[in-house]
């Protein structure tokens, strides 16, 4: 009899052991989702989110890289329309010389050292 007591006893410790793996492994999960979800149950941090105000040399920068996108989109904007035939060749000659000084014009104003 005794060697069937030492069997049963043998049979139950392998589903001790394969509880507690999985006991572990719920544990372990459990763990992982509390770390993974924190970030989203914190209160959030109120920070100071405002911009500062931009310096005057900022201002004039800003100003210019406007009028360079402004000048280089009619540009673009014009020699698409001509190669559709929406501009015949005779306005085009006419409209695209001021559009290239003032695209020229905005360009080296920002490549002009600022102070």
């Amino acid at each position: 009899m005794p060697a069937s007591s030492g069997g049963s006893s043998r049979d139950l410790h392998p589903l001790r052991r394969r509880s507690a793996v999985i006991v572990v492994g719920l544990l372990l999960a459990a763990a992982v989702v509390v770390l993974v979800a924190m970030p989203f149950l914190r209160e959030p941090v109120v920070a100071d989110d405002r911009l500062d105000a931009p310096t005057d040399a900022e201002e004039q920068r800003l100003a210019l890289v406007e009028a360079r996108d402004r000048a280089l989109a009619a540009l673009k904007e014009l020699e698409f329309d001509h190669r559709t035939g929406k501009v015949d060749d005779a306005d085009y000659r006419e409209l695209v010389g001021p559009l290239r000084q003032a695209a020229a014009a905005a360009l080296r104003a920002l490549d002009s050292p600022q102070e």
